[in-house]
C-alpha cells in the first residue's frame, strides 16, 4: 500500500520518460552500434537546448509541493539555507531541477541514477575494510533514470558554484566542460574493461588519488585523508553528548539538534526500527549490530535539500562505554518519480538498494526500517565521511576536483547501466561535451534567476526564512 503521502500518478503536464535498455547480454559490437543509431533519434547536438517554457512551474510552487509533507517548524530553516546563494538553491532544488530535466532529450539508457549529483554530493568515506575511498555519497533521490540527468546536474552544479565562488564566466564554462570530459573519457574506459573489472573499480584516497593528484592538490588529498581518520563514534561522542541524570544523552543544540519537537510517530518508530532494521542486514552485519543497545534518539537538521523530512540522530552504547552512532532519516519519493515512475516499494529501500548497487563499498549497517507513516533508511553518522571544501580551492585545483567527480559519475553509471551502450552514444568526439557545456551556461543564468525569485518573495514576506541559519554537513 501506498504511504499517505505517495501519489500513484504524476501531473499530466510533465513529460513521461521512456526507457529504452539495451541487452547487456548481446555482443559489445550489437550493444555499440545500437547506441549509434540512437543519434539519429535523439541527436548529441540537442542536449545544448534548454528551452523557455511559458509554462514553467513557479519554482516555490514546487518547492510547497514537498514541503506539505515536511516538519512545517523546519521549513523556514530549509529557505533560509537555500537563500544564502544560487549554488545552495540549487542544492536545495532538486526537485525543480528534476522538472526542467524532464523536458531535455535522452538517449533512453537508463542506469541506478543518483538523481542529485552535484559536486557536493561526492566524497570520501571508509570502506568495510577502513580504507578511504571517493564516490557519490548521498542517494536520498536514487531511482532508475536517463544517465543524462545526472550528468547535466553535476555540469551545472559546477558552473553554479564557480560562478559563486567568483571565478569568473571563463572558469565556470570550463568547470561544466571538464566535468562532461571526464565523463566521457572514463565511460570509453569502463566500456573496455570486463564486467567483473568495472564492477570492482574503486577509487581511493591513497592508492588512486595520490597517485594521480598534482603536486599542488596532494597536500589537499593527505589532509582529508588525516580528518576522515579522526570521524569516528569515538571522536564524536563527547561534541554530540552530555551526561545528564538520566546518564549519557545527545546533547541539545537548537534548532538543529533537539529532543523538542519529536513527535509521537517519530519517537515510536525510532524505538522499534531495530526489529524491521535487523531484517534488511546481511546476516553477518545482525551478530555485530545486536552488540549495542539504544541510549538515545534525538532529531536532527541536516543538509539543504532534506531539511524538513524526518531525521533522527540514535545513540548506541556497546559494553564498555563503546558508542555507535547512527542516523535514521526519512526516505520520501524520489523528485525522478514524477517523471520516471513511482518506485514500487518502501523509501528506505530505494535509498538502500539504489546505494549498495552504486557504491562500490556501502556501509556495513546500512538498512531500511518502515513504519506505518513513514519509511526510513539507516546509516552510520560520520563515520569517517568527508567532502572537500570548494570554498578553499583554486581554480585549477577546482577543474581538477571536477575531472574527478566526472570520472566517479560513469563508474556508478558503468556499474547499473551500459558503459559499452553510454559510450557509443557519446561517441569519442566532443559533440556531446560541447551541447551540455552550453545546456550548463545556461541552466546557471536560470538558476541565478530562481534563487532571486526566492530572495525577493522572502523580502516581501511571501514566504518566511530563517536566514541566518548555517549548514551542517
Amino acid at each position: 500500500m501506498w504511504k499517505r503521502w505517495r501519489v500513484s500518478s504524476p501531473p499530466s503536464k510533465i513529460p513521461q520518460f521512456t526507457a529504452e535498455p539495451t541487452d547487456v547480454l548481446r555482443s559489445r559490437a550489437d550493444r555499440r552500434d545500437d547506441a549509434r543509431s540512437r543519434r539519429q533519434r535523439s541527436p548529441r547536438s540537442t542536449h545544448a537546448e534548454h528551452p523557455v517554457r511559458p509554462d514553467r512551474p513557479d519554482p516555490l510552487a514546487l518547492l510547497a509541493e514537498q514541503h506539505v509533507t515536511r516538519l512545517q517548524d523546519l521549513i523556514p530553516i530549509r529557505l533560509g539555507r537555500m537563500a544564502e546563494s544560487p549554488f545552495a538553491f540549487l542544492r536545495g532544488a532538486a526537485l525543480v531541477m528534476a522538472d526542467d530535466l524532464a523536458h531535455t532529450p535522452t538517449s533512453g539508457l537508463t542506469v541506478q541514477a543518483c538523481a542529485d549529483a552535484h559536486l557536493l554530493n561526492f566524497g570520501g568515506f571508509a570502506s568495510p575494510e577502513r580504507r578511504e575511498v571517493f564516490d557519490l555519497n548521498d542517494f536520498d533521490e536514487t531511482l532508475v533514470g536517463p544517465w543524462e540527468w545526472d550528468v547535466k546536474r553535476l555540469t551545472a552544479s559546477a558552473s553554479v558554484a564557480a560562478d559563486h565562488l567568483g571565478f569568473g564566466p571563463e572558469v565556470a564554462r570550463e568547470a561544466a566542460r571538464a566535468a562532461a570530459a571526464a565523463y566521457r573519457d572514463a565511460m570509453t574506459a569502463t566500456a573496455e574493461m570486463s564486467v567483473l573489472e568495472a564492477w570492482y573499480r574503486q577509487i581511493e584516497f591513497e592508492r588512486t588519488l595520490l597517485a594521480a593528484a598534482p603536486d599542488h592538490a596532494q597536500r589537499a588529498v593527505n589532509k582529508a585523508i588525516a580528518k576522515m581518520r579522526r570521524r569516528t563514534s569515538e571522536q564524536l561522542l563527547p561534541r554530540l553528548t552530555r551526561l545528564t541524570d538520566d546518564g549519557l544523552r545527545i546533547a541539545e543544540q537548537p534548532p538543529l539538534v533537539t529532543h523538542a519537537g519529536l513527535t509521537h510517530l517519530e519517537a515510536d518508530a525510532a524505538a522499534t526500527f531495530f526489529e524491521r532494521y535487523l531484517d534488511t542486514l546481511p546476516e553477518e552485519r545482525r551478530v555485530l549490530i545486536e552488540r549495542f543497545r539504544l541510549i538515545d534518539v534525538a532529531r536532527k537538521v541536516v543538509g539543504v535539500g532534506s531539511v524538513g523530512t524526518r531525521c533522527l540522530v540514535a545513540l548506541l552504547m556497546a559494553p564498555d562505554h563503546e558508542p555507535l552512532f547512527l542516523q535514521i532519516k526519512e526516505a520520501p519519493p524520489s523528485v525522478f518519480e514524477r517523471s520516471c515512475g513511482a518506485y514500487a516499494g518502501s523509501g528506505g529501500r530505494r535509498v538502500v538498494t539504489g546505494q549498495r548497487e552504486i557504491q562500490t563499498a556501502a556501509d556495513v549497517f546500512l538498512g531500511w526500517a518502515d513504519h506505518e507513516s513513514f519509511d526510513f533508511y539507516v546509516r552510520q553518522l560520520r563515520d569517517m565521511k568527508f567532502s572537500f571544501d570548494v570554498t578553499t580551492m583554486r581554480p585549477d585545483t577546482f577543474l581538477t576536483y571536477l575531472r574527478l567527480c566526472g570520472g566517479v559519475l560513469a563508474r556508478a553509471h558503468g556499474r547499473t547501466g551500459d558503459p559499452v551502450a553510454i559510450a557509443g552514444y557519446l561517441g569519442s568526439g566532443d559533440v556531446f561535451i560541447d551541447a551540455v557545456t552550453e545546456w550548463s551556461m545556461a541552466y546557471a543564468e536560470q538558476t541565478r534567476a530562481d534563487h532571486a525569485r526566492l530572495v525577493d518573495a522572502i523580502a516581501a514576506g511571501e514566504v518566511e526564512a530563517e536566514v541566518e541559519a548555517q549548514v551542517e554537513n
